[in-house]
């Protein structure tokens, strides 16, 4: 198949004419890395596309800046029949380009340095990585041993053979290393610690953080201590996870924020708005209310969004179009109100202090924020 010039298409889309890693993502076949994917179907659900049965479908789909979804569930698409019709969450892909580039830029990778990528997914930033600075110098770690394995299978005939490790990194991470860059959402707190313990001392590290689009860079001091920002861009990656699959959503809560008058009824000040597509504005709802979920239905013009916490609150807020909405609340917490406060000083103040902020990062894994006279930790006790 001949792949090149989509590849030298790619890169010329996805970085600039100068740029180091142009002639990374121009000489990486990504179709090869992802030959089976998931796509939403007209059913809302999942259907399998195989690379082989429609070569030119493939070759658009590997070479647009997309990302590809592999695996739904525990359902890997290349382990699937055409029928099989998967539920769940995505839990694994080939992240689009860009902003592979974009995350390897704020690594600030150079000639032997070491670098760890964690989330290894279909292999696409080991691959732009290991073409860049030498497979030597490139370990691959994910929780699934399929997609360590598979990713190396792949490389190895490219003569790309990075070093791949299979384990949980929110346990465990061996070794250590200049650089760490995450393509997972990392969790706050004790999660952190290993990633911590593995950055050598003056190293970079750059992750998201999980449940946030917030990109944290910053370099590793002598006292253990991270030092960086959150970048004024943005990435949405999924969470780690431990096993096969993403633990199974608070059921009987949603269940209770579809149907249950709660406690308390409103009329909200805002229109009803999908928070997990308004970044700023979920980002910043998990640092004031940590592990929130997220459900969002839409029905005519009739829009309802509903948050559950673990804690046992929920709220559900519907409304037609822009219209004020009803708000359902119960639980301990507040919510929607802890949503609609969050826009009010997003109109008041022109935007949120998260973006742009200082960070340190202490060898606890609490992130800790500040910018101006706003503060906030994330992953404390």
């Amino acid at each position: 198949m001949e792949w090149q010039h989509h590849a030298e298409h790619l890169a010329q889309l996805v970085t600039d004419p100068d740029s180091r890693w142009l002639a990374s993502v121009a000489s990486v076949p990504r179709h090869e890395l992802v030959p089976r994917w998931w796509e939403r179907n007209d059913q809302g659900g999942w259907s399998l596309r195989i690379g082989a049965d429609n070569p030119d479908a493939w070759i658009k789909a590997a070479y647009s800046d997309r990302s590809l979804i592999t695996r739904v569930g525990d359902s890997h698409a290349d382990h699937a029949k055409p029928d099989d019709r998967p539920e769940g969450s995505p839990t694994s892909s080939a992240t689009l380009p860009s902003l592979i580039v974009s995350m390897l830029r704020h690594g600030r990778l150079g000639p032997g340095l070491d670098l760890l990528d964690l989330g290894t997914g279909a292999g696409g930033l080991t691959a732009y990585a290991a073409c860049r600075i030498g497979a030597q110098h490139v370990t691959s770690l994910d929780v699934d041993p399929y997609l360590t394995s598979a990713a190396a299978d792949r490389l190895a005939p490219m003569g790309l053979r990075p070093r791949f490790f299979a384990m949980d990194a929110t346990e465990k991470i061996p070794g250590t290393y200049d650089r760490i860059i995450a393509t997972v959402g990392m969790p706050p707190g004790p999660g952190l610690r290993p990633v911590l313990g593995a950055l050598r001392n003056g190293g970079r590290l750059v992750t998201t953080v999980a449940r946030t689009t917030m990109i944290l860079t910053g370099w590793k001091q002598a006292n253990g201590d991270v030092i960086g920002r959150i970048e004024r861009d943005w990435a949405g990656f999924m969470l780690t996870r431990s096993g096969s699959d993403y633990p199974p959503p608070l059921a009987e809560l949603f269940a209770q924020a579809r149907e249950a008058d709660g406690e308390e009824v409103t009329t909200g000040r805002y229109p009803v708005v999908n928070v997990a597509d308004a970044w700023e504005v979920r980002s910043m709802l998990e640092v004031r209310a940590p592990g929130v979920e997220l459900g969002y239905w839409t029905h005519g013009r009739t829009r309802t969004a509903y948050l559950i916490h673990p804690d046992g609150s929920w709220a559900r807020a519907s409304g037609e179009w822009t219209a004020p909405p009803t708000v359902h609340q119960g639980g301990p917490q507040r919510l929607w109100d802890t949503v609609e406060s969050i826009r009010t000083r997003m109109l008041s103040e022109g935007g949120l202090p998260l973006y742009g902020a200082d960070a340190r990062v202490t060898p606890d894994g609490v992130i800790h924020l500040s910018r101006g006279r706003w503060k906030a930790a994330l992953g404390a006790p």
